[in-house]
């Protein structure tokens, strides 16, 4: 079977990506001292915005990691969450910042969310890199934005497509031209 074929449209360089990082880790970092902050990355799309976020933070942290999906393969969510990954940090009284590379529908962050309260956490905040409220479900208040998007499928920097294109070092947004020889 074969792919259609996509036209890639630069929407943020790898240098405002880092511009921005930075502006979003010296608030957390305001906002945080001395406080027991836990960073909790959602897989697997945060991970390069997590990276580079944790080398700008100057209060210290813990981090782990919690897997989630409602997407799969596809670009519309189902709606039902599995988790793919649990926490290994003990979060009962700690402080909690979620870390997210697009927040979208809401559908998945709201899931992951309430179970960190169902743990304990003391206070839980949102971080995300892109708050696309096109297909927003579900009305989620987020702390820290790194850019807005309006619309469209947005891939790179860690965010993908059916897997592909987390190695671009740039944020763009996917136009689809239809399959080859249409």
């Amino acid at each position: 079977m074969k792919q259609p074929s996509e036209r890639l449209i630069l929407l943020y360089s790898r240098d405002q990506i880092a511009r921005r990082v930075s502006e979003l880790a010296a608030a957390i970092s305001a906002d945080y001292a001395g406080a027991d902050l836990v960073l909790v990355g959602i897989l697997r799309g945060a991970f390069v915005f997590l990276a580079d976020l944790i080398r700008q933070l100057t209060v210290p942290v813990v981090i782990d990691f919690v897997g989630a999906a409602s997407y799969g393969s596809r670009t519309e969510t189902s709606g039902q969450v599995a988790t793919t990954k649990e926490l290994q940090v003990p979060v009962a009284g700690r402080d909690l910042l979620l870390v997210e590379d697009i927040l979208d529908t809401g559908v998945t962050l709201q899931a992951i969310q309430k179970k960190l309260k169902e743990l304990g956490a003391r206070s839980i905040k949102i971080c995300t890199l892109i708050d696309k409220r096109e297909r927003r479900r579900v009305d989620m208040p987020v702390d820290y934005v790194g850019f807005e998007v309006d619309k469209g499928f947005i891939v790179g920097y860690g965010i993908d497509y059916a897997e592909q294109y987390r190695y671009l070092p740039d944020i763009c947004r996917i136009e689809e031209l239809g399959k080859p020889g249409e």
